[in-house]
């Protein structure tokens, strides 16, 4: 059974290499680029990796592109901040040629902050199942945390072993992501038919602090456990406030022209 790992990627030169190393046991590896000008292709390229370059229009159509280009007859899905371990890597190889399932999450340990997280929602932590025979998944095609369509007639299973995730390497990438995610976030909740305002913002985002600080044990993670929980009271409120900005069409006061009096 042939492996292809695939990779998304934009201006990830710090994050491709170790990634990219992490999956060279795959037989084909694919990094699906939405037109990087740092040189994170090149260093794919330089690593063996087969790069198509994807313009982005919101990450469910980046994936479903990117499985495209997929050849082998297993998929696994790893992003540039995730890292495959030795036992994730032996546990794909043992179990595909005769899965009982087409498809597979696969539990995720983040480190952040210089330490592991064991709480706050994020371990064992989960996305989209990352292992699959190709034709059995593919993804919908909201523009931010897209979900997956299990083309299987089979239930979806979950590996034993856990890859690691590096979500945020500073401040500024946390700032970053926050206000890119709730910018797209925004088109998610206009298809929903939300209507926005401050009240509804402070009180989604008071909500989402209290469920990864209190109920997902956040504050058992000390500092960044609260630093995990107020990125997200931010993104969400700020999701919020830009649905309210753009339904509210705010404008700023016209001023008529002031002369010097005569």
């Amino acid at each position: 059974m042939k492996i292809t790992a695939y990779i998304i990627a934009f201006n990830e030169v710090e994050k491709i290499r170790d990634c990219i190393n992490s999956v060279l046991w795959a037989d084909e590896i694919i990094v699906a680029d939405s037109n990087s000008t740092d040189g994170t292709t090149e260093i794919a390229k330089e690593l063996g990796a087969k790069v198509v370059h994807i313009s982005f229009n919101g990450y469910g159509a980046l994936r479903n592109k990117a499985v495209e280009h997929c050849s082998g007859d297993w998929i696994f899905s790893i992003d540039s901040d995730e890292r495959c371990t030795v036992e994730v890597r032996d546990e794909i190889i043992n179990l595909i040629d005769n899965a009982p399932f087409d498809i597979y999450h696969i539990p995720r340990k983040n480190f952040f902050m210089g330490r592991w997280i064991n709480f706050s929602g994020w371990f064992p932590n989960f996305r989209q199942p990352q292992l699959f025979k190709n034709g059995k998944m593919s993804y919908t095609e909201e523009p931010v945390h897209e979900g997956f369509i299990n083309n299987s007639d089979k239930e979806i299973g979950t590996l034993n072993n856990f890859i690691w995730q590096f979500p945020f390497k500073n401040t500024e990438e946390i700032i970053y992501k926050t206000n890119r995610y709730s910018t797209l976030g925004v088109l998610k909740l206009e298809e929903k038919g939300i209507k926005g305002s401050i009240f509804k913002a402070f009180l989604h985002g008071f909500w989402s602090f209290l469920k990864h600080y209190i109920f997902k044990l956040g504050f058992l993670d000390g500092g960044p456990g609260f630093v995990i929980a107020f990125g997200n009271f931010e993104g969400t409120f700020y999701r919020y406030i830009k649905l309210t900005e753009k339904q509210s069409k705010w404008k700023v006061p016209s001023v008529k022209p002031i002369h010097k009096n005569k």
